[in-house]
Formats: structure tokens, sequence, C-alpha cells
């Protein structure tokens, strides 16, 4: 099989059968008929040949006076009849198979995007690293709409061409082996010559989808990073970037319709040519009187060759009509590989079997598993060995003892750090960007598994622990904050779906965002869009951390929540920030070290190892790594 770029075959063979069994589960009832009514109206355009041949017979015989005008009519009228009975219940069919057509196919394409959606919310956070987002976006775009063509057009045409070639290939013989084998020689050399074209149209159209996703990534980059941009002067440079990018996608693009559209007048005109061949070998058969080679045993005469001709013109124009086909199949075959790529991700692994549950808390301390919401909250843990289960309250004792990780093979990034936070400390991160504060936090999470060592949540290993019911108990507020389309109050109560407006609001105040929210042109329910575009920095985190304020959980995780609010907000921040963080299990990273000095514990780290540990006044004393960032922040301010 021939390769791209990188050694990858152009497509996958089995692609269009996976895509095939997709639609029959799909449609298991609507795709079988629709399959029949297209070979039904297919065949009901060929069979109309015979009939002409038999019309022009009669006239001929009625013309040598063989038989009498009145019997010719006759003989005409049910023929007439049939026919039109015949073009009648062709064209049900063709409206009822392009509605039933129009339905599956946007139908299949929902699902499909139903199907990559649910998929991309099981794919591990890696997933989205490691891949550009405008390229991803580019499977619900591009690659969906390759479906459409493929389902909607392509297949449909394939299905009803090659069934109008079979049938007419069958009474062609019926009717003179000599010109079906003219007919065929014909065709085969239409066919060489598609093959040829239409390998060179497949291999472009495939780096088209390719370039495609690129460019759209790349603007998407652009779009994201435009103040960068603009601060940095970087618009030229950004738009030879571009140009070279949009260039190759030109390249791919002009030479994939180039031989695309070269194709069809190439294959139309071959079939004009056997047209012609038909009309003067048939004719030369007739006038000489050679005998007829037939299935039918019937004689050369100028009815058949008349009727000939016409099967001639359909069964090349069909053929042509499946060689214009090919680019849009490769076309889809590219995109359905790319998104059966996606859809064939390793999903998030999750082994847990320790659920969070709510509680009921006797006097003397025993648990108990209740049916509605307590305000207690306790694991329930199943063990495997005896079948029995224990509960343990959930309080946010959360201990890293011995942590290993890499994100990539071979390049380590947190060398055995230990970490104890026990219920209502606040510890702090603090160390040089990529000392690896935010991958302990990451892992917290278990957006990512440790290579080594063990973390414990309560005493119990958090690999035991429901990925889902683990992170419900930890809040989190993130550098960068992600606001979705929707009022204020919606983006607050995305902490906890099942917030009141009164609960979203006290966590407001409680954070400092109440005061500036309700001056907003409609308070809470004014309207968000663009990641909430239409706010100021300091705005947008500070609902951020109401969201995580609305959700109460033991344990918050705070990676640099303050870093973009100025210093008199950040002072009103602060004092709803403490308390927030009144009996929880706080993780800070931050900066600016005003931040953590009243943290119970800091933690410095550098190069993924942790190399001092204390309170401020312990640090600071040691005169270490941590005194020396602090004095140096000391004299910026």
């Amino acid at each position: 099989m021939p390769k791209m770029q990188g050694g990858r075959p152009p497509i996958n063979p089995k692609v269009l059968g996976r895509l095939m069994k997709m639609l029959f589960e799909f449609y298991p009832v609507m795709v079988p008929v629709t399959i029949v009514c297209i070979i039904f109206s297919s065949i009901s355009a060929a069979i109309p040949d015979m009939y002409i041949q038999q019309v022009i017979a009669i006239i001929t015989n009625a013309v040598d006076n063989q038989i009498s005008w009145d019997t010719a009519r006759e003989q005409l009228i049910p023929k007439m009849i049939t026919l039109v009975v015949l073009y009648a219940i062709a064209l049900a069919a063709i409206v009822l198979y392009t509605q039933l057509m129009a339905f599956i196919t946007q139908g299949f394409l929902d699902k499909m995007r139903k199907a990559m959606f649910n998929k991309m919310q099981d794919l591990p956070i890696r997933y989205f690293d490691t891949h550009k987002h405008g390229d991803i976006m580019s499977y619900y775009t591009n690659d969906i709409d390759t479906l459409r063509q493929l389902i909607s057009q392509a297949l449909p045409t394939l299905l009803r061409a090659g069934t109008v070639v079979v049938a007419v290939f069958f009474i062609m013989m019926w009717y003179s082996i000599w010109l079906t084998l003219v007919t065929v020689l014909g065709v085969i050399a239409m066919f060489v010559v598609s093959g040829m074209m239409g390998g060179g149209s497949a291999k472009y159209f495939i780096r088209q989808q390719q370039s495609l996703g690129k460019a759209e990534g790349y603007i998407q980059e652009m779009m994201n990073g435009q103040k960068v941009v603009k601060v940095f002067n970087h618009e030229e440079q950004s738009k030879a970037q571009f140009n070279e990018i949009n260039a190759a996608l030109a390249e791919d693009s002009y030479r994939a319709n180039a031989y695309a559209n070269t194709l069809g007048p190439v294959v139309m005109n071959i079939g004009n040519i056997l047209y012609v061949i038909i009309a003067v070998v048939g004719g030369l058969l007739v006038l000489s009187g050679a005998p007829n080679l037939a299935i039918s045993g019937m004689a050369l005469e100028i009815s058949i060759v008349v009727a000939f001709l016409n099967m001639t013109k359909q069964f090349t124009g069909n053929v042509n009509q499946v060689s214009q086909q090919i680019n849009a199949v490769v076309m889809a075959l590219a995109g359905a590989d790319r998104i059966f790529s996606l859809m064939d991700e390793e999903p998030e692994a999750d082994e847990g079997y320790v659920r969070l549950v709510n509680a009921e808390i006797a006097s003397d301390g025993t648990i108990t598993e209740a049916e509605h919401h307590t305000g207690h909250w306790a694991w329930k843990h199943p063990h495997q060995a005896d079948g029995s289960v224990t509960y343990t309250r959930l309080e946010g004792d959360v201990q890293l003892d011995g942590v290993d990780f890499e994100y990539e093979a071979g390049k380590p990034v947190l060398h055995d750090v230990s970490v104890f936070a026990k219920p209502g400390q606040k510890v702090a991160f603090v160390g040089s960007t990529g000392a690896g504060k935010t991958t302990i936090t990451n892992l917290i999470n278990r957006f990512y598994d440790i290579a080594d060592g063990k973390i414990r949540y309560d005493g119990i290993n958090i690999n035991k622990i429901a990925k889902s019911d683990l992170r419900r108990s930890l809040g989190i507020v993130l550098q960068e904050t992600n606001l979705f389309t929707g009022s204020v109050m919606d983006n607050i109560r995305y902490g906890k779906l099942d917030a009141s407006d009164e609960d979203c609001i006290a966590a407001a105040k409680l954070v400092g965002a109440d005061d500036f929210i309700t001056r907003l042109p409609e308070g809470y329910r004014t309207q968000l869009s663009g990641n909430g575009s239409n706010l100021s920095q300091g705005q947008r985190q500070l609902i951020a951390i109401a969201r995580a304020a609305v959700a109460d959980p033991p344990v918050m995780i705070l990676d640099e929540a303050t870093s973009s609010i100025d210093t008199r907000t950040e002072a009103i921040v602060a004092r709803g920030m403490d308390k927030l963080m009144e009996g929880r299990t706080v993780f800070v990273i931050a900066h600016r070290l005003s931040t953590v000095r009243n943290s119970d514990v800091i933690m410095v780290l550098d190069h993924g190892r942790i190399i001092e540990r204390g309170s401020h006044d312990q640090l600071v004393a040691q005169k270490g790594q941590y005194y020396r960032l602090y004095t140096g922040a000391f004299e910026l301010e």
C-alpha cells in the first residue's frame, strides 16, 4: 500500500466497513429499505431499453409492411403504458429513498457528533495536553462534513450506478455479445484512466484534510494569543507562518482538485468515443449481415443497435458517475479515519471502587450510609477479601509518600516527594516555574497517575477511589479561568449543579464577588460569552473562586488563584478566602509570597524535589532558598 509523509498509509481499508456497520446498527430498518428503493429505481431505469428496442422493432415491421399499422398500434399501447408505469414507480422509489437518505444522513452525523463528544469527555487530560485544540475541532466540522457527502451523495450514487451497470450489462449480453465486448473494452480503458488519475487525486485529498486541520489549529492559536501577538509586534511573523501553512493547504487542494476536475471530462469523452465506435461497428454488422451472438438468439437488427447506443450511454455514464465519486469516498475515508482515531483513543482508566456517599454520624462516631443529603460525607469502602463494607468519614487528610512522576518516559518531573496535610491545614508550594508545583495538584486530582510511591486520602489509596467521587471531594481554582456561555449565576452554580440561588449568592459574598456582580447590568442574570470577555480578568477569577466555594469541598486547591487580581482586589478576596479555607485542607500554589505567609507549612520545590519545608518564620530563619525568594520579592515591592 502506498504511504504518505510520515509513513502512514493513505486510508485504512477497514474504515468503510466500519462506517457501513455503524449505519446498519443505527438504522437497521431504514438503511435496507433505502437500499431496496435505490436498486429498484436503478433497475427500473435500465429495463425501458428493452421496451425501446421492441417499440422500434414494431414500428420497423409496420414500415416494412410486415404487420399492419392497426396491429402495430395494438402492440405499442400496452408497452407505452408499461413504460409510463415503470417510470412512475421509479420516480416514487427515488422520492422515497431521497427522503430516507436525508433523514439517515443527518441522524447519522448527529449520532457521530454525540459519540465523539461523549468519547472526548472520557479522555484523559494528557490527550488534550498533547493535541492541538483547533485540530480536535476539525473533527467536528471538516471531517464530519466529508461523511455527510459520503452518506448523502457518494454511497447512493455508487449503489445506483453500480446497479444500473450490472443490469445494463446483462441486457446488452441478451441482445449482442459482440457489441457488449466492444463496450467492455471501452469501459476497461475508462477504469485504467480512472485508476491512474484517481490515485493521485486520493493522495492529495487526504493531504488536504490533514493540512486543513493544521490550518485550523494554527488559526485558533492565533485567536487565543492575539494580545500576545500584538504586544510583541509579531503580526508579520504570524502572517508569514500562516501563509506557509495556507500555501501547503492550497497546494494540496489544487493538486487534488486538478486531478478530480480532469478525471470527469476525460472519462466522459472516452464514453463519447465508445458511443461512436458502437454506432459504426453495429451498423457494419447489420449491413454485412454478420451472424449475431446473443443469449436471446435474436438476429442483429437496427432496433437492437439503436437500443444498444442508449445502453452504451447509460453504461459509460454510470461508470463516469462512479469515477466522480472516488474523490468523495477517499476524502470521507480520510475524515472517518481521523474521527475513528479519536474514538479509538484509550479512555481515562478508572479502577476505583471506593465511593463517596451521604453519611449519618451517630453520637458514638458510628457511620452509616444515608439516602439523603445530611451535610456529612463518608467513603464507602467494599472489601473484596471478605465482602464487608466499611465507612471512613471524609475529612480531607491528604498524604503523598515518596511520590515519583514523569510526563514522558525517562524525563522525571517529581522525585521522592512527601507531603502530609492534616484536615484543616494550609499547605503552600513555592518555587520557580517548572519546579513541579502544579504537577503535585494534578496528581492529587488524578489527572495523571504516579509512577511510584503512594497518595492517600483519609488513609485510602486514591487509586482505589473512583475518580468522579475523588474529584467531587476536591475544589480547585486554576490560574487560567474558564467561564462558560450562560449567566453569572449559571457559572457559579457549575460548582454544584443542585445549588440554590441563595447558595450561589452566599458563595459570591463569601469571596467578595457579590459587590461587582450586583453592579453588572443584570446582576447575577448577566449573560456571559466568549469566556467572560466582557469582564475584567480579576472579575472572572472571582467568579471562578465563588464556583469553588459553592461546591463546599473539604479540600481546596488554589493554583495561582489570585495571580490575575490587583493588590486592592486581592485584599478583598483574601478575607473571603480565609473564610473559605476555614476547616478545610488547602493546597496553595503562589508566586506572590504574601499569599502563603500564613500557611501552616510551606514547601519549597526545586527541579521536582522538596528542598525546604516549614512555616514562614522557620524558613526565613534558615536563610535558604525561601529566604532568598522572600527577600527578593520584598526588594521588588
